[in-house]
């Protein structure tokens, strides 16, 4: 579904991804792990379309989107949870939800149909839905913002560090919840710091280190690699 072919991202003189090579396959969980500053927001960024490449090729579904706006790659299937959920802390959750669906203007029996799915997800969230999205707890603004990007109906869904300080409670729930996603259809491309969970809910992993990935084969072997537990799984990741 996703390959991304020997990219090259620039922050002025400062090279961030130095020839990142990844795919992802259709239907599955990938994951890619690494240290802060390792490239890994700058990794989706790039396949989001909001940071440009200063070379290689990324290709969804076989065609290159190099270069397309990222609301056109909404559009076309590729959704993202951002870093910090950033989500409108002003508007209610359902306001937040149906944001998510605005590129799309779909009827409201379509809307109505997409709003039952993550309520159902997240159950939290129709509790919630006539609340305040900046009055929610973390746990529950990581739900909202996993949700919005649903409701774009992807079939790539892209989860940029979605247990960041997250009690242990949500993270177990978030990680469930991105699990049980990915069984009803939608592939998924996983930053983590938390190494152990990602490992164990993906198929597919890439180890990320000062912009190149060093490190990648089948989740499961990674996670019992020695190696990948000293550096990544003997608690949270640092540099």
């Amino acid at each position: 579904m996703l390959e991304v072919d020997a990219i090259h991202v620039q922050y002025g003189r400062i090279e961030a991804l130095k020839g990142v090579t990844l795919s992802v396959e259709e239907g599955q969980i990938a994951t890619l792990i690494g240290g802060n500053g390792a490239g890994k927001t700058t990794t989706l960024k790039a396949i989001s379309g909001l940071r440009p490449l200063s070379s290689g090729d990324i290709r969804f579904e076989g065609k290159s989107i190099k270069g397309v706006p990222a609301h056109r790659l909404v559009l076309m299937g590729i959704s993202q949870a951002p870093e910090g959920r950033a989500i409108f802390p002003g508007m209610t959750v359902l306001e937040n939800l149906e944001m998510g669906a605005y590129g799309r203007r779909p009827r409201k029996s379509e809307l109505d149909k997409d709003l039952e799915r993550v309520y159902q997800l997240f159950p939290r969230l129709l509790e919630r839905r006539k609340q305040a999205g900046g009055t929610l707890s973390g746990g529950e603004q990581q739900m909202l913002a996993i949700g919005r990007a649903l409701m774009a109906r992807p079939s790539l869904l892209l989860l940029d560090e979605p247990s960041m300080g997250l009690a242990p409670m949500f993270v177990a729930q978030i990680f469930s919840i991105i699990t049980e996603i990915n069984q009803q259809g939608t592939t998924i491309l996983l930053v983590e710091q938390n190494a152990a969970q990602a490992l164990q809910r993906a198929q597919q992993a890439y180890v990320l280190e000062t912009g190149k990935v060093v490190r990648q084969g089948v989740a499961a072997e990674l996670l019992n690699d020695e190696s990948v537990k000293a550096a990544y799984l003997g608690g949270d990741i640092g540099d």
